[in-house]
């Protein structure tokens, strides 16, 4: 017996045939078979692109470069294998699956601010450069739970100049990401709720509603501020992690394989287009993280084929093993890595100035202080150093033996299979 459901692409229609799930008549007992195998362990391709996200935001943080998102939109992919692997804990208690997942994200977010808070604080900064004492403290709160966007200060001393007067405005950049994530963490399991009922209308609300807010709102100088600013990054990214728990629930594989290659890089057409009708400075191209609409389509659709082609690989691939131990410490300091490397590329502008004095190296090596290379090549050590050194926190939050350099340790007596 076969059920069948039918859903359209404006005039044309696909009809599914989905097996009975009704239970079949008694009859006699099988014969027991063997245990499946066991599919517990970690997908080597997500890991794969988480690790290509995170390289890509530092990449993107220091060069700038508009086409990096294109290439590759890492938020939207970010955000995708976050929800695949929360619909995948939510085979346990909701609650429960929520507060582990706090426990993950906030530790290590609650060092950061101290640390910041502080820095900041010797440099100037209080409830007086604020102008408002009586919420200057209220504000602290989103330090402890980032519902909205942490206080930092706008404009500082640079410690007599050392720093630029915006370094704390540049290093809290990466707080919008654990605000959006906070908020996805919430909702996810009324998300996992409407998308078994209604797959396909909970799939495309965010991206709608993104496309409503900033097409007919946008202009409107009174809907600005800390709700409008969380509601944007929730919409813009919100289809991409209801796509990853589609992904998991394993909804994606239930519709015809043709079906994704054909619509989504006409979703991502969508998005190029209206980037391109964007007004913009003729001097520079337009950058689509400035157009949540623009990035809220080609991240979709981006996502969409990455988990389309998802191969699912439990081992690497023989090309891809040598980098096993790189991309396994990036997943396992994922939080830390995306944290602190602004506070790195921050730190390398007064580390590289004093060679600026050097006469020889002013005269031999000019191309290089000028290079936008060189702050990316000193900021590196640097993120090394301070996620060697915070870096365990992750490890304390997820229950797990504090570990300095969590490198993966090759087996002995392991050999190399033959090719």
């Amino acid at each position: 017996m076969t059920a069948s459901i039918e859903f359209g692409f404006g005039q044309d229609t696909v009809q599914l045939r989905i097996p009975d799930m009704r239970l079949p008549e008694p009859g006699p007992e099988p014969e027991p078979e063997a245990a499946p195998k066991r599919k517990g362990g970690r997908d080597r391709y997500l890991d794969l692109l988480r690790a290509l996200a995170l390289v890509r935001v530092v990449l993107y943080h220091n060069f700038g470069w508009f086409w990096l998102p294109i290439v590759f939109p890492s938020m939207g992919v970010m955000f995708a294998l976050a929800g695949a692997l929360m619909a995948r804990s939510l085979s346990r208690p909701a609650l429960g699956v929520i507060r582990s997942r706090l426990r993950r994200l906030l530790p290590p977010m609650w060092l950061f601010g101290a640390i910041m808070i502080t820095a900041q604080i010797l440099d100037g900064w209080g409830p007086d450069a604020e102008g408002h004492p009586n919420w200057w403290w209220a504000k602290l709160a989103f330090w402890i739970l980032p519902l909205s966007t942490p206080p930092y200060a706008d404009s500082l001393n640079g410690f007599h100049h050392h720093l630029e007067h915006i370094w704390a405005e540049q290093t809290v950049v990466p707080l919008w990401y654990l605000r959006a994530y906070l908020w996805y963490v919430l909702l996810s399991p009324l998300m996992r709720w409407a998308l078994r009922r209604l797959p396909w209308v909970t799939l495309f609300v965010p991206l709608t509603l993104s496309i409503v807010m900033n097409a007919l709102f946008a202009n409107q100088e009174f809907i600005y501020g800390r709700v409008w600013e969380t509601a944007t990054d929730f919409t813009t990214f919100g289809s991409c992690w209801i796509l990853g728990m589609a992904h998991q629930e394993g909804l994606l594989k239930k519709i015809p394989q043709y079906v994704v290659p054909s619509i989504a890089p006409l979703v991502m057409v969508a998005g190029w287009w209206y980037l391109q009708t964007r007004p913009a400075d003729p001097s520079s191209p337009t950058d689509i993280e400035s157009w949540p609409i623009a990035q809220a389509l080609w991240s979709f659709g981006f996502v969409a084929i990455l988990l389309h082609v998802s191969p699912s690989w439990e081992q690497w691939p023989s090309p891809l093993e040598r980098w096993n131990g790189l991309v396994s410490l990036l997943n396992s300091r994922a939080v830390s890595v995306y944290l602190w490397h602004e506070t790195a590329l921050v730190l390398a502008i007064p580390l590289i100035d004093p060679l600026w004095t050097v006469d020889f190296i002013y005269k031999h090596f000019h191309w290089l202080l000028t290079s936008p290379w060189f702050p990316l090549m000193v900021a590196l050590p640097v993120i090394a150093l301070l996620v060697l050194v915070f870096g365990w926190v992750e490890d304390v939050a997820a229950k797990r033996s504090p570990r300095l350099f969590p490198y993966p340790r090759r087996q002995r007596g392991k050999r190399r299979a033959a090719v």
